[in-house]
């Protein structure tokens, strides 16, 4: 049993009790994680806080790290570049002029993507003129 409340040694202050509400909520506090996010982590490695704590930060890490984009890899940039559909080469200059957000880099290449539309349309536009008024 993880909290035994006749016991207030060291041992018991290490374990997280999910059947206590009190403990539940302060865990979740403590680690900066939803209830359900704590109770899932309990389930995978164990009533150890310390295995618990270990476990949620690692999450948060992969968390954070699969949003970024490391050049440095060339796996990633395998995997940006099919995942973007553009060359490892405009990836690169994407993630220099935008940062190494792969949001903030799709942001921009569909900014790029939506400049180079206008563009494509407005010659468009310009050359039927310069037709029209050739003939005429």
């Amino acid at each position: 049993m993880a909290d035994d409340k006749t016991k207030r040694g060291g041992a018991d202050r290490k374990l997280i009790a999910l059947t206590e509400k009190y403990e539940v909520a302060y865990w979740s506090k403590k680690f900066k994680v939803t209830p359900a996010k704590l109770k899932y982590a309990v389930k995978k490695v164990g009533h150890s806080a310390r295995k618990v704590e270990e476990y949620i930060k690692l999450q948060k890490h992969r968390a954070a790290d699969k949003s970024r984009i490391a050049l440095g890899e060339a796996y990633e940039v395998r995997y940006w570049s099919k995942k973007f559909k553009i060359t490892p080469a405009r990836l690169k200059a994407a993630v220099a002029a935008a940062g190494h957000s792969s949001k903030k880099v799709e942001a921009y290449l569909i900014a790029q993507k939506a400049a180079k539309k206008k563009k494509k349309k407005t010659a468009k536009k310009t050359a039927r003129k310069k037709t029209s008024a050739s003939r005429k």
